[in-house]
């Protein structure tokens, strides 16, 4: 990857929706060579999908709720269990195998509070857990799912 693949990746985690014409402007370049290193970029895995990204306000699941599991069992049934389990839960968004105390958090996203209780009965009745603990965010300060390509100012290598 060069730095006018940096750029175009750039662009497109901000908006792919937008016309190569556009992309190609917005980088100095011609269209067709943009578009080739786009088809090149998804060829290689690293555009890996293209999504919409929905307001959680406006779809009603609007509530936000980190999940810290502790287990007793690490054993690989255990983990596959487990992870087929959250792999069917829509309300789970994201689940991390953590080192340290913590065994998984999980980001979990659901209507209410009433929601929760019902998604949390459900994990514990799937797998057996040492230790669970919720944590309701109360406010969203930043979230992204740009992953910085370019140097920042100040940034060394």
């Amino acid at each position: 990857m060069d730095d006018l693949d940096r750029r175009i990746l750039d662009i497109l985690q901000k908006d792919a929706t937008l016309p190569v014409e556009r992309v190609a402007a917005m980088v100095n370049s011609s269209k067709s060579p943009v578009w080739n290193r786009i088809r090149k970029l998804r060829e290689a895995g690293i555009i890996d999908r293209q999504v919409a990204i929905l307001d959680p306000q406006k779809v009603g699941r609007a509530e936000v709720f980190f999940v810290m599991v502790k287990t007793s069992s690490h054993s690989k049934d255990w983990l596959e269990r487990f992870a087929n389990a959250i792999a069917d839960m829509g309300e789970v968004q994201e689940a991390h195998r953590l080192a340290g105390e913590i065994d998984y958090l999980l980001k979990v996203r659901v209507t209410d509070t009433r929601a929760f209780d019902t998604f949390y009965k459900r994990l514990v009745g799937e797998v057996e857990l040492f230790s669970v603990t919720s944590l309701l965010s109360m406010e969203t300060l930043k979230e992204t799912t740009e992953i910085p390509l370019l140097e920042e100012e100040g940034e060394t290598s």
